[in-house]
């Protein structure tokens, strides 16, 4: 695994030679936050060796390197999920690449439902930590001592530093910014009102399909995460309604703004 990730870094770095020090990883209808990037190399998934490809509507698929709020970035255009096909150790191979290529903070955004009953569509909630049971853990397996420890403590998984600047952030602007728990799951299928109801009782606030995996490696490598989640539909709500995906993008794509905001000025303040 050591020697693929390092091949990827070899590639990216003879592209562009500089070091990032802020890593991001863009959700569902967040893709154009890239245009407040000044760009500097834009990197197909499929030209990066032993890089999984994107395969899902929203995502465009790029790892994008440049300037941003007067720091050097990389980030990912589109994440994997487990619910593509994908094992585990590829979900999570982009945040060790991303490690690698230098960066010291990681910030992660997110579509998720909202499950706790103060959540409307369109809210964003800072994630303050996460409940993991419901995905397969990426470090199980051999563990490479020179990524991380065997026993990984994930007491602050989410850097608490962070999360308070984000929080004077919010409120300088009167962002009406939520705070919660993200719980992972597998997808693709979004929740069942029974499963919705068990979410809730076990302390989730929002659940969505990605995030956990990348954060478990980033703490297991020593990174400080940010974590943001656009809530992007309600899931325990009384009227017999569906959720689309075409909905989620639409939510996202309306919070973005008040997203992007917060992590210039948190990338800015780094």
């Amino acid at each position: 695994m050591i020697n693929k990730i390092k091949e990827a870094v070899a590639f990216i770095q003879s592209k562009y030679n500089t070091t990032p020090s802020v890593g991001i990883v863009l959700g569902s209808g967040l893709g154009s936050f890239v245009g407040e990037i000044k760009i500097e190399q834009e990197i197909s998934y499929s030209e990066i060796p032993h890089f999984p490809v994107s395969t899902v509507e929203g995502h465009s698929g790029k790892l994008i390197l440049g300037e941003l709020s007067g720091k050097k970035v990389v980030a990912m255009a589109g994440r994997f999920h487990f619910y593509e096909g994908y094992a585990p150790e590829e979900v999570v191979f982009p945040i060790r690449v991303m490690k690698y290529l230098g960066i010291k903070t990681l910030l992660l955004s997110n579509a998720a439902g909202g499950v706790n009953t103060d959540f409307k569509v369109g809210d964003l909630m800072i994630i303050k930590d996460h409940i993991s049971q419901f995905t397969p853990n990426p470090l199980i397996g051999k563990n490479e001592k020179e990524f991380g420890p065997r026993f990984p403590d994930m007491s602050e998984p989410y850097s608490k530093e962070l999360i308070q600047k984000a929080k004077q952030i919010a409120e300088s602007q009167s962002f009406n910014v939520k705070e919660g728990v993200y719980l992972g799951v597998t997808g693709p299928t979004f929740e069942t009102r029974a499963e919705y109801k068990m979410i809730h009782v076990l302390g989730g606030d929002a659940v969505g399909m990605s995030t956990v995996q990348e954060v478990i490696v980033a703490v297991h490598m020593g990174l400080p995460c940010f974590a943001i989640s656009v809530i992007t539909d309600v899931g325990i709500r009384e009227e017999e309604n569906t959720i689309t995906h075409e909905e989620v993008l639409q939510a996202a794509k309306e919070a973005e703004p008040k997203l992007t905001y917060i992590f210039k000025e948190l990338i800015a303040g780094l």
